[in-house]
């Protein structure tokens, strides 16, 4: 008898499957992602929840954008919180507030596509589908406002999924399985890899190293890679560096680390933090197989430096140039401009104490730094240690900053210290000589508080 009443509930369970998975396939025949997902919501069996889960993806994938970006839409209006249960879970909160009634609320407030992001996880493939579905609509939202709050949902739900926990770190190196490597050179973003041989140079010369962070559901992805160049010092160039005919120097030579080149490579993971990460397990790594290595530090570009400095120009109210400085950066127009050195010479004076007030004192408007780079490399505790004029003096590097690069130093026994100022109060925390730039400024007049 048990067992008839077992055979009887597991054939209704099957027939229910079936019939879910019918009006999936007539979902999907019709190409309507939202109903798929709504199918999938109100599912219960694992079985059945990732079949649906593949469909979804599968026919999200595979419909033209019109449909995308109305499914897109569809995750803003209809798969957010429901709107009774956050208000009858706010007056039962209200009426008895406690641990059992915020559980309540909190779970309440949950958008239901937070959920349906987490089954379609469960597909295979899934979590680089939804990396693939969040680059897509990154594109939208300068144009679609409402959409930020799905995007928003995508940050929370990657924040956890690619956490510190789940991340490997693994040297790149030139026995790397060349899929790999082919996407390496996809993928750098700082300074080109330009073919099979740039890449050799970069990866198997002695004094070189490359390490990438992958994820267990991106076996063969990178989500971000780091170059290091082991030195005698300090380099305020990248040319030397990357230059075909360079001598290198026995890895147990050198004294410097330098990270010359970070690059994230999934657009869709913008907004979730690992680089600092990458950056401290590098350097974890690098100092126990190489003792001697005593400084480690950057040499950056600087990406929104010319936009500035050309609005700084044109601004009469400018407060970073005066009319002489302005007149003298008119060369800047000048095509090859750097190539004559009396001109070099008279822009570098004003050019880098522009650089200076840009890093010091131009600030966003929550009080933090304008460059992109600045923040990322002040922000995980490095000190701003060094101006380079002309250190790119590439088609790239004069275009985004006049050829000027910034050295970053991580003083391991200064990091936490430097983060801590630079997360509280907003202070750059920058060397003596980069402060003493700034034409008639005091020190203490070039640390500007946040007020968020």
């Amino acid at each position: 008898m048990p067992n008839s009443f077992f055979n009887e509930l597991l054939q209704q369970l099957s027939e229910r499957g079936r019939a879910m998975l019918g009006l999936a396939r007539d979902a999907a025949a019709r190409g309507d992602v939202a109903e798929l997902s709504e199918h999938l919501l109100s599912g219960r069996g694992e079985a059945s929840g990732v079949a649906l889960a593949k469909a979804v993806l599968d026919t999200y994938a595979n419909a033209p954008l019109a449909t995308r970006l109305a499914f897109l839409t569809a995750l803003a209006e209809r798969f957010g919180a429901d709107p009774q249960k956050v208000e009858e879970a706010i007056a039962a909160y209200h009426d008895k507030p406690g641990a059992a009634t915020l559980h309540r609320l909190h779970t309440a407030a949950e958008a239901r596509r937070q959920e349906l992001m987490r089954r379609l996880n469960l597909a295979p493939g899934g979590t680089a589908a939804l990396v693939r579905m969040r680059e897509e609509l990154i594109e939208h939202l300068p144009n679609r406002p409402d959409l930020r709050a799905v995007d928003a949902d995508f940050v929370h739900l990657f924040s956890s999924w690619f956490n510190r926990g789940f991340l490997v770190l693994r040297p790149i190196d030139w026995t790397t399985p060349a899929n790999i490597l082919e996407k390496i050179i996809r993928y750098e973003a700082v300074h080109e890899i330009h073919d099979w041989d740039d890449l050799r140079r970069r990866l198997e010369p002695p004094d070189r190293r490359c390490f990438a962070f992958f994820h267990p559901q991106l076996v063969d992805e990178p989500l971000i890679f780091v170059e290091v160049a082991l030195t005698a010092e300090i380099p305020g160039a990248i040319a030397p560096l990357l230059a075909k005919d360079r001598k290198p120097i026995a890895a147990e030579a050198a004294t410097t680390a330098v990270f010359y080149s970070i690059s994230n490579t999934q657009r869709g993971l913008g907004g979730v933090s690992f680089g600092n990460f990458l950056i401290k397990q590098v350097v974890d790594d690098l100092k126990r197989d190489l003792p001697n290595l005593k400084t480690f530090v950057t040499l950056s570009p600087v990406p929104g430096f010319a936009k500035w400095l050309e609005r700084e120009r044109g601004s009469e109210a400018s407060q970073a140039l005066d009319a002489e400085a302005k007149t003298v950066l008119a060369a800047l127009d000048e095509e090859g401009w750097h190539e004559d050195p009396a001109t070099a010479e008279k822009v570098r004076k004003v050019l880098l104490p522009a650089a200076a007030w840009y890093f010091l004192k131009a600030k966003t408007p929550n009080g933090r730094p304008v460059d992109p780079v600045a923040r990322f490399h002040l922000g995980n505790g490095a000190r701003l240690e060094r101006l380079n004029f002309l250190g790119d003096t590439s088609a790239k590097g004069l275009g985004q900053a006049h050829g000027l690069m910034v050295n970053y130093l991580y003083a391991l026994e200064d990091i936490e210290k430097n983060h801590e100022a630079f997360a509280g109060s907003g202070e750059v925390i920058a060397a003596a000589a980069v402060r003493k730039q700034l034409k008639g400024e005091r020190a203490s007049r070039t640390l500007v508080p946040v007020t968020d």
